[in-house]
């Protein structure tokens, strides 16, 4: 019992059904006291942002040391590219799946009333402030080798890491019913069953981009890469117990070691590296999920260019996700506001009502996100198994 109170899902669950009902009932002096709640908490979460992208990205980077070795760089480039195409196969699903589900703009919504309070706190900086700082110190303290720096950055990493988990994770909830509330009061709740049906999908998705990575594992080595993905349903299930990649990294370890196809000293160096930065479901349900939001509260997706810079830069903010609870659209949801475009949305950008939609329903599906990612590292790992092989590295 103690768990399921300590449990964010359960926490967001309770969330949604508290605004929907209140929603049903609440009068338009409570809508106000509504507005103002979730308008603060929105400032502290979107403040936070910058913060999550250089808490988590600078240290990523800088942790390399300036080992920029043949295998280093080939594990990073794999990941990439696997962490892309789940990315650029959730745009082919929304653009294809989404019209199929019919999914269209809620309209005759009910205005809401005129704010009582306005508080404006402006972040320390823009999202892509924040993504290139990160990459630039990250590189920088691994070109001099600093200690001092790079233990400065996991520091905080660490104070980051804290502010999410005491203050932005149990605000949270709060947020997310403020949110529903709203959204109910103006007539949204027809809409909410398209969004289980999204989710469906977005498992769906998962179990394709696992079947390419596997197939690409086995053309590019020549072998049966099924022998491999054999040994991961323990860390399939384990990654759905504990909605956590890293927390699933020990079971991982030991099906890649159980695998007579991958060598233990590859798997020792590839899994844990893989853990850290191979977000393919992740990436898949959070791109899918934008799609889907967007459709249905502005009546249109974004437009195609914006995603594509979208996805680019969200392989790269993605690195450091797995060291924050839903980390991967916490750490993205200051792009989803700012760099997609929206034809027919207040502004041209998804809003705060899209921010909270997305961070419910990435929670929901987070731990068959995880699965994936995790399941996923065992293909990736036959690939750079066979490519040390052939090329005769040795793991540094």
């Amino acid at each position: 019992m103690k768990k399921i109170f300590s449990n964010i899902l359960f926490w967001l669950l309770v969330a949604i059904i508290l605004g929907i009902v209140s929603g049903l009932f609440i009068g338009e002096g409570g809508v106000k006291g509504v507005m103002v709640l979730k308008q603060i908490i929105g400032q502290v979460i979107f403040f936070l942002v910058p913060l999550i992208i250089i808490g988590f990205i600078a240290p990523s980077i800088a942790s390399m040391q300036g080992n920029t070795s043949k295998i280093l760089l080939f594990i990073f480039a794999v990941a990439y590219l696997s962490t892309e195409g789940a990315a650029l196969l959730a745009i082919g699903m929304g653009k294809v799946v989404i019209p199929w589900l019919e999914i269209t703009e809620a309209t005759s919504l009910a205005a809401l009333p005129q704010s009582v309070f306005n508080l404006e706190i402006a972040p320390v900086m823009s999202v892509m402030s924040a993504l290139v700082l990160s990459i630039f110190l990250g590189i920088g303290v691994s070109w001099i080798k600093s200690a001092e720096f790079a233990k400065l950055l996991e520091q905080f990493r660490s104070i980051v890491l804290l502010l999410v988990k005491r203050i932005l994770i149990p605000l949270l909830p709060f947020y997310v019913a403020s949110n529903f509330c709203l959204l109910t009061y103006r007539g949204f709740l027809p809409q909410l069953k398209i969004f289980v049906l999204v989710i469906l999908v977005a498992v769906i998705g998962h179990y394709i981009w696992l079947a390419i990575l596997y197939a690409v594992a086995a053309i590019y080595s020549g072998k049966n890469s099924l022998k491999v993905l054999k040994k991961y349903p323990r860390a399939y299930f384990t990654a759905l117990g504990t909605m956590s990649s890293a927390a699933s990294l020990g079971v991982a370890l030991d099906c890649a070691h159980s695998c007579d196809l991958i060598d233990d000293e590859v798997a020792d160096y590839s899994v844990p590296l893989f853990n850290n930065i191979h977000l393919c479901g992740s990436v898949l349900s959070v791109v899918l999920f934008v799609c889907a939001v967007s459709q249905v509260l502005y009546g249109s997706m974004p437009t195609v260019g914006s995603m594509v810079v979208f996805v680019l830069i969200l392989g790269v903010i993605a690195i450091g996700a797995p060291g924050v609870p839903g980390g991967t659209i916490m750490a993205s949801i200051g792009l989803i506001t700012t760099i997609l475009v929206v034809p027919g949305a207040p502004g041209g950008h998804l809003g705060d009502s899209a921010a909270a939609i997305l961070i419910t329903m990435f929670t929901i599906q987070d731990c068959f996100g995880s699965a994936c990612n995790l399941t996923g590292d065992g293909a990736l790992t036959l690939i750079v198994n066979t490519y040390v092989r052939r090329n005769h590295t040795k793991i540094s």
